[in-house]
């Protein structure tokens, strides 16, 4: 009996495996390097073909393997074509499920990036990069034996794509992570690392020290005797470097940004300047009813090296990943009650994810939810997003 058309052992009747077009862009060329984890003998559809049929079925909504099984089984064979997917011999739920299981989830990410940010390149303006690296529970991941996955990524401030990303398992935290995530990018020169409390740790500066890059560490309690002396710094003789004020989502909220430079007395290696962030929001039917938050910082860059404008926006702009990435995975794509558990497949349809979100981002795409309707419409879009045709 032959095997079925869904399975990963071929038969000498199998038709030629088709190739990508070249017009797949650079999303194939990423791909192309990433090790198979078949064996090659009977290996019916190619690691590429598979992968961007799922990053498509995912810009379209799907969010299962089931689900992204059955759009690549429901296309029209001019697209399962413009693919590489012979339209008689589609791949499987089954054979689409064993392949993500079985890959690295740390080389799809970092091969997704590099597409990501080659396209995105383009548009970003002169300047130097900022990487903001902050952590994620998937929570659909926990089962009654096992906690729910955590994974820390490295986003790009700018285009908000994400550069890398790394499991953080139960047996140790994100702070021993930290240094593995980053290994991932290649170049860290010149660029600006903006972290939370948790990784402001001397450990970190010295690692980002020897890579060249710069850092924007928030400080908390977790290092209480640097937050006293940074609470202790005369801040009320210092003017607002930058005050600005925002209206939306029925508040509004004044921001100001007071910058000491440090001269002595404060016991973390390399930080240059201490920074005070004052945030006074107030609903907008409740004008007399203002709340305060106070955040401090510290950071290696000098002071002729960053205006306060721009400390002020890397500052800001930190929250683009949970904002822009976290926040869309778990709405749009409700990512927190994915059933997908098995081994690292939520690494991988995180990755997936990810992708179709910077996908989007860099075509000019602010509403995801309202994008993603569009694309499900039409199999067609997804396929022009990815640079196939």
């Amino acid at each position: 009996m032959p095997a079925l058309p869904s399975s990963l052992i071929s038969s000498l009747s199998c038709a030629p495996a088709l190739t990508v077009a070249e017009t797949a862009g650079g999303l194939v060329t990423a791909l192309a390097g990433l090790p198979d984890p078949r064996a090659r003998r009977g290996v019916r559809h190619r690691l590429t073909v598979v992968v961007v049929a799922a990053v498509g079925a995912v810009v379209a909504g799907c969010r299962s393997y089931t689900a992204i099984a059955e759009w690549v089984a429901d296309v029209p064979d001019a697209t399962a074509l413009a693919l590489g997917i012979a339209p008689d011999r589609r791949p499987s739920e089954a054979m689409i499920r064993r392949l993500l299981q079985a890959m690295d989830p740390h080389l799809l990410t970092a091969a997704i990036g590099a597409w990501l940010t080659g396209r995105a390149s383009a548009g970003i303006s002169a300047g130097r990069q900022a990487i903001a690296v902050d952590g994620k529970t998937l929570r659909g991941s926990r089962t009654t034996g096992t906690a729910a996955r955590h994974v820390l990524a490295a986003c790009d401030q700018t285009s908000a794509v994400v550069l890398a990303s790394t499991d953080v398992d139960g047996k140790t935290n994100e702070i021993t992570r930290f240094a593995p995530l980053l290994d991932q990018i290649g170049d860290l020169r010149d660029t600006v690392i903006t972290a939370d409390a948790l990784h402001c740790q001397r450990e970190h500066v010295d690692y980002l020290a020897e890579r060249g890059a710069n850092w924007i560490m928030t400080v908390k309690g977790n290092q209480p005797y640097l937050h006293r002396q940074l609470t202790g710094l005369p801040w009320r003789a210092v003017p607002d470097a930058i005050r600005d004020t925002d209206r939306g989502h029925g508040r509004r909220e004044i921001r100001t940004l007071k910058i000491l430079t440090i001269s002595t007395g404060i016991d973390f290696p390399h930080a240059t300047q201490a920074l005070q962030v004052r945030r006074r929001r107030r609903r907008l039917d409740q004008p007399k009813r203002f709340t305060t938050e106070t955040v401090y910082a510290i950071t290696d860059l000098p002071v002729h090296q960053a205006k306060p404008a721009q400390l002020a926006a890397w500052i800001r702009g930190h929250w683009t990943i949970e904002n822009k990435i976290h926040w869309v995975r778990d709405v749009a794509f409700d990512e927190d009650r994915s059933q997908i558990r098995t081994g690292t497949v939520p690494e991988i349809m995180a990755a997936l994810r990810n992708a179709a979100i910077g996908a989007l981002r860099i075509a000019g795409t602010t509403n995801i939810a309202a994008a993603i309707r569009h694309h499900a419409r039409d199999s067609s879009r997804p396929l022009a997003l990815l640079g196939i045709s």
